[in-house]
């Protein structure tokens, strides 16, 4: 069900109408890039930071593997030390403008997908930043964007995880050119520019996480189950320490992209515009006539006039529970409501699991898009 696009410009933020049917709306024009080529071969100091943080961060791995589980803190602790040591023995500390040119970087391979889905990887870059976020659990502090830990199985083999590791490979790539930045806050950095290269709003985001390793891997079943109800739903972002009107925002993110029965077991777009963020998913929700699909995968629904567009169960429930009814029609009445109330719940989901006082600055920075900076 993949629409081949070869060639794609970012989106503006034009609503696309849902009373048109069966059609995915891409826009055909080149984009024009202003921003610079890929950056040149590091420095020597940025070399021999990489140097002494993987130094470092192995020292610290072997002293973690050969512990009880008990000083996993501790072994952090001392990746994060030896990190900023490297740092401060390079005298390379990374500005707002070096973060600004790795989400530069992003966005440009979010549109070198080719015939991948619908033309884009920010849909499944997207969902990479929520689900190395979405495992945190605030009762015992664990799981969050802190430590990556979708780099080690088992997490990276987890059902909800699956097909992420197309996400995690066009990251790597970014990596391999800034070997300075975290995975964290890579993968973090790289949900923001999916957000906001896809026309949806600005994400405050600021850096300062750290790679983990596989022993801070969190277990299985944190992430939705798409076939369950609004208890399920509950039940995992209250853990994450969300509210109704937080759940119902985040859900909202399926405004991009699409289900792949070979991943998820789910097949189809939530809306005709996959590409774009807007709140045409709340529109479609409460405009449109939801029916069971006839097949033979899980249960899910699909429209009845096309019969082209898909909702899971979990997506349901916000037109059936009283409570999350109430917002999910507010967002569909309101596109800015709705972008507003995204971009905070969104940028609290992408800090989960990050002790503050690990950020390198006080305040998120707000990063400006490609189109921004050809003004």
């Amino acid at each position: 069900m993949s629409l081949a696009v070869t060639l794609r410009a970012p989106v503006r933020r034009a609503v696309f109408s849902t009373s048109v049917r069966g059609v995915e709306f891409r826009p055909k024009a080149y984009r024009r890039f202003t921003t610079e080529g890929p950056p040149p071969a590091p420095k020597s100091n940025t070399a021999l930071y990489a140097s002494i943080a993987a130094f470092t961060a192995a020292a610290a791995g072997y002293y973690l593997y050969n512990s009880n589980s008990d000083t996993s803190r501790e072994a952090t602790t001392a990746v994060k030390s030896a990190v900023q040591s490297g740092k401060a023995a390079t005298k390379f500390t990374p500005t707002k403008e070096d973060y600004q040119k790795v989400y530069n970087r992003i966005a440009e391979l979010l549109d070198e997908a080719g015939d991948y889905d619908d033309g884009s990887f920010a849909p499944v870059v997207l969902r990479l930043a929520w689900h190395a976020s979405g495992t945190y659990d605030k009762d015992t502090g664990t799981g969050g964007s802190n430590f990556a830990t979708m780099r080690f199985e088992p997490e990276s083999l987890h059902g909800a995880n699956a097909g992420l590791h197309v996400a995690r490979g066009v990251m790597e790539k970014i990596k391999q050119e800034y070997p300075w930045i975290s995975y964290g806050d890579l993968w973090t950095l790289g949900g923001v520019a999916a957000v906001q290269e896809m026309a949806g709003p600005k994400i405050p985001w600021r850096p300062g996480r750290i790679d983990g390793f596989a022993s801070n891997a969190t277990p299985d079943g944190r992430l939705p189950d798409a076939s369950q109800g609004s208890q399920h739903v509950r039940d995992i972002f209250y853990r994450m320490g969300f509210n109704d009107q937080e759940i119902v925002a985040l859900i909202g993110a399926h405004a991009l992209g699409r289900c792949h029965s070979d991943r998820s077991g789910y097949e189809g777009p939530w809306t005709f515009s996959p590409t774009t963020f807007t709140n045409d998913f709340y529109k479609l929700l409460f405009d449109e006539k939801w029916v069971w699909k006839k097949w033979n995968g899980p249960k899910q629904l699909q429209d009845k006039n096309t019969g082209s567009l898909m909702m899971l169960p979990t997506d349901y429930v916000l037109t059936q529970d009283k409570s999350f009814k109430k917002y999910a029609k507010a967002y569909a009445d309101d596109q800015n409501l709705f972008f507003k109330d995204f971009a905070a719940a969104f940028a609290k989901l992408l800090e989960l699991g990050v002790p503050p006082q690990q950020f390198v600055v006080a305040e998120p920075w707000t990063l400006n898009t490609l189109e921004e900076q050809k003004a």
